[in-house]
């Protein structure tokens, strides 16, 4: 613990109050919801979130072409067959699936929209988190028995950007794609996307149809994979089958597949190396060097895979509209870029595709009683909740697969718990580890094995994780399944206490 929090241990009687509080309506949190309300009926519950409209990622962002690295068989829901002919979607499309389970679930009238989560506070006295959120028209508390934080993992205020030498110098556009501006004119200009990774290996080709040129200026290289947009067998078994049943069977097919490729880079990285490498030289032939402009210095899953769908990139390059450069900025001029190599790229609008800006739950301040919570000091328990603090889930999926297979686990056990908790009448889970334990533990990174900058640049931040189960954070499909669904609750590790409070339980009070 740290210092006081400033929100301190305030006794918010005139709260709204429910059973459980979703925090964030993107993703996770819809899915959070429809778990919720199908295996908990007995549970009030209330989404909270920060902007006006369900979507999180696939509302904030809309940049051209703007679309998923995972297949939607994977990245959807297991209760929600996704029934559209691209597997590989784009964010409208992902946008409008949301909505349509929202609107199927009935979720709209639990969700409060503009509401931002600045604090939350444990009452040990109650047995209930207190939090303070920011709306329109002010502050408004609620009070809650568990908090599950569906927030994600970036802000949603800044974006990651270096600090360009010259960058107020260049006279075009500057733009970040996280806010990108309604009605940027690019038809027929010369466009520069810094950046190496899905974002700007998204916006080089889908810019290249009307600009003049579009250049993909990379410090790095970075792997890439090409894939259909369309999955010819999902749809053949669609018109064939029962749409869950051939959801269920492509949804397995694909996270099997995920799964293997992930421990085969672990296994055997240099044949899949060569296997990469040898895609991209059969598809874009003598046009680019190989070695320079897509063989990283790491090996493949040590950073994050990009996709590139119906090889759309390669096209953009072979028809001489788009080109990819690694090189390093000495300054930003007023007609482009200077780099380090002595070439110069002119550019009438830079796009600085340069990473997100992660936070850790949302940016919200925690505390305990008044004490704030310093997480970095705390231990992972199965890379959802944290030592000592107690009933508080977060939701966190996958770096090496689609991220709702893990939410979706997560949720599930959420739920599980809830249920437990109401059969054994306990009302408090609290993460507990031994100081033996802890003590002769070897402390990891909470995502570990991966090196890629935006993660590693908030790392510290996180709750650390052991090499012992449940104090580890798996990131393994086939681990987290045994591990949510079928492990008992009551392991050892978590507390379950019941708390003494005087007062009706929310149960008892309407939504």
């Amino acid at each position: 613990m740290n210092s006081t929090a400033n929100i301190g241990s305030v006794q918010h009687a005139d709260a709204e109050l429910f059973d459980v509080i979703i925090i964030g309506a993107g993703l996770s949190g819809i899915g959070a919801a429809v778990r919720l309300q199908r295996d908990c009926p007995d549970r009030t519950f209330a989404v909270l979130e920060r902007r006006g409209a369900i979507g999180g990622t696939w509302d904030l962002f809309r940049y051209p072409g703007i679309r998923s690295d995972s297949d939607m068989h994977t990245l959807g829901y297991d209760f929600k067959p996704w029934e559209a002919e691209k597997s590989i979607a784009d964010g409208p499309a992902i946008l409008s699936y949301m909505n349509e389970t929202a609107d199927e679930f009935r979720l709209r009238e639990h969700i409060r929209f503009d509401h931002k989560l600045v604090a939350a506070d444990w009452c040990s006295e109650r047995g209930q988190w207190q939090l303070s959120l920011e709306t329109s028209e002010g502050t408004r508390r609620y009070r809650c028995g568990l908090l599950m934080m569906c927030a994600g993992y970036y802000s949603y205020d800044a974006g990651h950007q270096p600090d360009f030498i010259g960058k107020d110098r260049f006279k075009g556009d500057w733009v970040h794609p996280q806010f990108w501006p309604e009605g940027l004119e690019y038809a027929d200009k010369k466009v520069v996307v810094i950046g190496s990774g899905a974002t700007a290996m998204t916006l080089v080709p889908n810019m290249s149809r009307q600009a003049a040129h579009v250049t993909m200026l990379q410090r790095s290289p970075t792997y890439v994979t090409s894939r259909p947009s369309v999955d010819r067998f999902a749809n053949w078994l669609r018109r064939r089958l029962p749409p869950k049943l051939a959801y269920d069977i492509v949804r397995w097919r694909n996270t099997v597949w995920q799964q293997w490729i992930y421990r085969s880079t672990r296994i055997m990285p240099s044949l899949v190396k060569r296997s990469l490498l040898s895609k991209v030289r059969d598809e874009i032939g003598e046009l680019v060097d190989v070695d320079k402009h897509f063989t990283p210095s790491y090996n493949p899953w040590d950073q994050r895979l990009c996709l590139i769908p119906d090889d759309d990139l390669f096209r953009a390059i072979q028809s001489g509209k788009a080109s990819v450069v690694t090189d390093h900025i000495e300054s930003v001029s007023e007609e482009g870029i200077q780099l380090v190599s002595g070439e110069h790229l002119a550019a009438d609008v830079i796009v600085c595709a340069t990473g997100l800006e992660l936070v850790l739950l949302g940016g919200a301040e925690f505390s305990l009683d008044g004490e704030a919570v310093d997480f970095a000091n705390e231990w992972t328990y199965k890379g959802m909740m944290c030592t000592n603090v107690p009933n508080m889930v977060h939701t966190f999926g996958y770096i090496n697969a689609s991220w709702t297979l893990r939410a979706d686990l997560i949720a599930t056990w959420v739920c599980r718990l809830l249920n437990h908790m109401r059969t054994t009448e306990k009302t408090v889970a609290t993460p507990r580890i031994e100081e033996t334990l802890a003590a002769g533990m070897r402390r990891r990174l909470w995502i570990d094995d991966f090196s890629a900058g935006y993660m590693r640049r908030m790392l510290d931040r996180f709750p650390r994780q052991g090499d012992e189960m449940p104090w580890m954070n798996p990131q393994d499909y086939r681990k987290d399944r045994k591990m949510f669904r079928d492990e008992p609750i009551d392991d050892g590790a978590l507390s379950l206490e019941t708390a003494r409070v005087d007062e009706p339980t929310p149960l008892r009070e309407a939504v």
